[in-house]
């Protein structure tokens, strides 16, 4: 069986990028207007992503929320960028208006976990951008054991590293303290 595939054949713009059709096989971003597509993660990045998610919402203060995998819309274009960290802390107001991509401006926390294949994209692809845009905080989980976490805060337009640990962590988010314990994110299921 032979299945055609129609890619774009220009740079696509945040409308193109709006219109695509939904596709849960893969993953996607925009970048600079090229269509970026790379396999979904697999099991052991999607259950860290839930469990981070799952430590970091309790925390937060009422005026935040945590989604997972939302879009993110770096530069509007054209050419438009859209991004899709693993994680994100933004307002609840915007949680609450449901709405279907984020601004930056609406987002406090960007955290991407890496992967193989994205570890460079991650690690100064999405920094440089991120930083850019004025995301106020930027963590990095690295699942290679022992699973440490690299935190960044962005001061005077640029990001500073305000923490590299592993274990049971404890970080200021703007004035609110987080604990996170990394090796839950990817441990066993404990028996009860």
């Amino acid at each position: 069986m032979t299945v055609e595939m129609h890619w774009p054949d220009h740079l696509l713009t945040l409308a193109d990028w709006i219109a695509l059709p939904e596709d849960n096989s893969r993953s996607y971003e925009l970048v600079e207007g090229v269509l970026v597509v790379s396999p979904r993660p697999v099991s052991m990045h999607q259950r860290a992503v839930w469990r981070f998610a799952a430590q970091l919402e309790p925390q937060l203060p009422a005026t935040h929320g945590v989604l997972a995998e939302a879009e993110l819309v770096i530069d509007p274009g054209p050419p438009s960028t859209v991004r899709v960290p693993d994680v994100l802390a933004v307002t609840a107001a915007g949680i609450d208006e449901n709405l279907a991509r984020w601004q930056p401006a609406d987002v406090l926390l960007a955290v991407e976990i890496l992967s193989v294949g994205s570890k460079r994209t991650d690690q100064v692809t999405k920094f440089a951008e991120y930083a850019e845009v004025g995301i106020q905080y930027y963590w990095l989980v690295d699942l290679d054991e022992p699973v440490s976490l690299t935190a960044y805060h962005l001061i005077d337009g640029e990001y500073e590293l305000v923490g590299e640990r592993s274990g049971r962590i404890a970080l200021d988010l703007a004035g609110t303290p987080i604990e996170i314990d990394l090796a839950a994110l990817i441990s066993g299921r404990a028996v009860h």
